[in-house]
């Protein structure tokens, strides 16, 4: 996309974001928009501050991701106003003038003390949707200034929303994309060059050019055994021996975009793990295919615990049927996570569950409690699929002293246990026709 495209994209972003911000407004009975950055915050009994983290409704608007302490500003038939927090400070890296084309569509000032926002305001805060964390509280807020609200009204349609992604959105995922696989390409030469998995770690950010300020989430960098940890961050500075496999889930960050990708490989190319790995693989990419507009995600999710319990059952480790190992929950012991969430602004992006956007829930299946999407899925949203197969001692315990012990071939289990797990995630986007998988285009082209 050139710079004129993405010019036009992003022009269109903001004037959609000015249609749903004038909805929603309405609907909660406010006459202003308000949304601060969000502000630093200090360890308990020290003077060092956490990562700065912004907050998700300011980025949406513009491509900010280090300025604590500015605000944005939204009232209908006004063009937005930016309140840039550009402080006196010889200590820190002072963020640069606001500049490149996205300035052009906001009234832009510029303060020096974060308490100098109140002079650019509204002047009344009660007409005011304030959409933030009680931190970014300004003035007294014993007089009722500008203290964050999050009416639900007014956040219940605007996260709704945000599932449908504008085609600016898309490309800042797309560019995400682009970060994560540089990182992955390396990730996966480290591995094979017998790093540890701190050794992989660093090649990845090193590649990717991001740190862990930088990147969507804590890297998941996993050998052997750690790849059934589903949330393994703990990265040894020794590689084991023998070297079996890798897991590798990782992102990059764009302009406030995540991307979201897990790889697994073997050690061994030619063994029993890749062709596990093989199989996962192409039932992934048929998961994908089925990011369709009017497909029920929560049917996709159990659609996948048929497609991997059949491959349990072709690698001798289930004795079940498919349809047996779903309904007797067998297959929850191998996949006992969800087949994905919505991706945009955040990694797990919001209003997975919401009826509308007046609010509401739609239920997880039964005995899928940690399914993140229970929507029908519909033009414009972006979700991962990331189906898995995992050798974790806890549940299979649980399991081998369950009523279902005999449906599993234990000894198979304990071949393929030294392997931990496996796990393949896409970024995919759901159109009118045929989905957008960011990640194989990214690998694709990346190649």
């Amino acid at each position: 996309m050139t710079a004129q495209d993405l010019a036009m994209v992003y022009a269109r972003h903001v004037s959609e974001l000015q249609r749903r911000s004038t909805e929603a407004l309405g609907r909660g009975g406010f006459d202003h928009l308000v949304v601060p950055s969000g502000t630093l915050h200090y360890q308990l009994f020290d003077d060092r501050d956490y990562p700065y983290a912004v907050n998700p409704q300011f980025k949406a608007w513009v491509p900010l991701t280090r300025n604590p302490g500015s605000w944005l500003v939204f009232t209908p038939g006004n063009t937005p106003k930016l309140i840039y927090l550009q402080p006196f400070d010889y200590w820190h890296v002072v963020p640069q003038a606001p500049s490149g084309a996205w300035v052009e569509h906001f009234d832009i000032v510029i303060i020096r003390k974060p308490e100098e926002a109140l002079q650019h305001l509204p002047s009344n805060a009660e007409r005011c949707a304030i959409l933030g964390e009680p931190q970014s509280a300004l003035g007294d807020a014993a007089i009722g200034k500008f203290v964050p609200n999050n009416p639900p009204a007014v956040v219940d349609y605007l996260e709704y929303h945000r599932a449908y992604k504008t085609p600016y959105e898309i490309e800042m995922m797309r560019r995400a994309t682009v970060v994560g696989v540089r990182g992955h390409r390396a990730a996966e030469r480290a591995f094979r060059a017998g790093a540890s998995e701190f050794g992989i770690h660093l090649a990845y950010c090193q590649a990717a050019g991001q740190d862990a300020n930088d990147l969507p989430y804590n890297n998941i960098v996993a050998l052997n055994e750690h790849g059934a940890v589903l949330h393994y961050t703990d990265r040894d500075r020794v590689p084991p021996k023998p070297l079996r496999s890798f897991l590798i889930d990782a992102g990059g960050s764009h302009a406030g975009y995540a991307s979201d990708i897990t790889r697994t490989y073997a050690s061994d190319t030619g063994g029993e793990f890749q062709a596990l790995i093989d199989a996962v693989d192409a039932a992934q990419q048929q998961m994908c295919a089925q990011v369709r507009a009017g497909f029920d995600y929560k049917q996709l999710h159990l659609d996948a615990h048929l497609a991997l319990a059949g491959i349990l059952q072709e690698f001798g480790i289930s004795k079940l049927s498919p349809e047996a190992a779903l309904e007797t929950g067998v297959s929850s012991a191998f996949f006992p996570h969800g087949i994905g969430h919505g991706i945009g602004l955040q990694v797990h992006d919001v209003a997975g569950f919401a009826a509308s956007d007046r609010g509401g829930t739609i239920a997880k299946p039964d005995g899928h409690p940690y399914l993140r999407l229970t929507r029908v899925l519909e033009p414009g949203m972006a979700v991962t699929i990331e189906p898995g197969i995992y050798f974790v001692d806890l549940l299979l315990d649980a399991l081998r002293q369950g009523e279902h012990a005999n449906a599993v071939d234990w000894d198979r289990v304990e071949a393929f246990r030294p392997y931990g797990g496996i796990r393949i995630e896409d970024d995919v986007v759901c159109t009118d026709d045929a989905p957008i998988n960011l990640t194989r285009e990214g690998f694709a082209a990346a190649a």
